[in-house]
């Protein structure tokens, strides 16, 4: 978390889930971070969708031209913003997530992430933490921080709303990264 902590030391929310693989190494849970990121997961996108459809909805009635991204949010939305091989990946993104179509601002890389600091960021890590000789547990750590009282205000709701189905995305993406590297391992 070396990494995830100098990109965004201070936050207000933050979340943290993990899971104990078994028969994973940690090289192999590293290794299946970031293809494990790309599979499509349906449930997911259903939830997303559910997420955007206020959104689908004002444009669908003419309402709004702007509600919703090009493209449904998802891991892609993100930046990878640095890696500790064999150890941990972070991603971020930054905007007002709270807006119908999040409010995104583009981030090219963790200098950019750094930078914005009038701007809501989130981090999203994925960490590989060796356990006994052979074994691991992957752990996500999502932080969020609003710098200013306000954006604070309109991202708590938002976040108490959304915590439980971001917490079954993060289960679900451990689960995967497992999967994955159960895996490559036959």
């Amino acid at each position: 978390m070396e990494l995830m902590n100098r990109l965004l030391p201070e936050w207000q929310f933050a979340e943290r889930h993990e899971l104990m693989p078994n028969g994973v190494s940690p090289a192999q849970a590293y290794a299946s971070i970031v293809p494990s990121l790309s599979a499509e997961d349906p449930l997911i996108a259903k939830a997303i969708a559910l997420r955007e459809l206020p959104g689908r909805l004002l444009r669908g009635l003419g309402l709004s031209h702007n509600t919703l991204p090009p493209q449904a949010f998802g891991f892609h939305s993100f930046t990878c913003l640095g890696q500790t091989p064999g150890r941990e990946v972070v991603f971020g993104l930054v905007g007002q997530f709270w807006q119908l179509d999040y409010g995104l601002r583009p981030v090219a890389d963790a200098v950019a992430f750094t930078a914005m600091t009038d701007q809501p960021r989130l981090l999203l890590n994925v960490c590989v933490e060796p356990v006994g000789d052979h074994g691991c547990r992957l752990v996500t750590h999502t932080r969020v921080h609003c710098p200013t009282d306000e954006q604070r205000r309109r991202f708590a709701p938002y976040w108490y709303a959304i915590r439980p189905v971001s917490g079954l995305i993060r289960q679900r993406l451990l689960q995967r990264i497992a999967r994955v590297a159960r895996s490559t391992s036959a």
